[in-house]
């Protein structure tokens, strides 16, 4: 299998992981517990894709790792279409969407609370276009998607003769 489709999927990924820890440290923009979970699929798709492109030589695991790859970043964007949910009030976050706390200590509790910012999931911390940073996450993610799978599925037909 070409290595042009994961290495799209993991340079995608890494950058959505940019954009969100320059916004983060940057812009200081600080990420609800919703935006933290959109983060790890990226993570998974970017191992995912550079471990399609180091077994390469195998095509049907290639394959199977790349499309898991696009799973990945499908799942991001599904987290993200439940936090615009919860930013437009259609339904409710979860438990930890108010709180980012996960000490029993209450020591360590009171310090988390005095040092941290509590960031809330239904409150929009930018938007640009009226569109949220959740929003353009799910329209990103939807967009690899369907780049990547029309290239896989040119790659698996044209391997076939198709």
């Amino acid at each position: 299998m070409a290595v042009v489709t994961p290495l799209f999927i993991a340079a995608a990924a890494v950058s959505a992981l940019a954009a969100a820890l320059i916004s983060q440290f940057g812009f200081d923009l600080q990420p609800c517990v919703l935006c933290i979970w959109q983060r790890w699929p990226y993570v998974a798709a970017i191992v995912l894709a550079l471990t399609a492109v180091v077994l390469r030589r195998n095509a049907t695991v290639s394959i199977a790792l790349t499309a898991l790859a696009v799973l990945a970043v499908l799942v991001s964007g599904g987290i993200g279409a439940f936090h615009v949910g919860v930013e437009q009030g259609w339904w409710d976050g979860t438990s930890g969407c108010g709180s980012t706390s996960s000490t029993d200590d209450l020591a360590a509790l009171r310090a988390q609370i005095m040092n941290a910012p509590i960031v809330r999931c239904d409150e929009v911390a930018f938007s640009l276009f009226g569109i949220s940073m959740a929003g353009w996450n799910v329209l990103f993610a939807l967009g690899v998607a369907l780049v990547a799978i029309r290239a896989m599925l040119k790659q698996i037909f044209v391997r076939s003769g198709a």
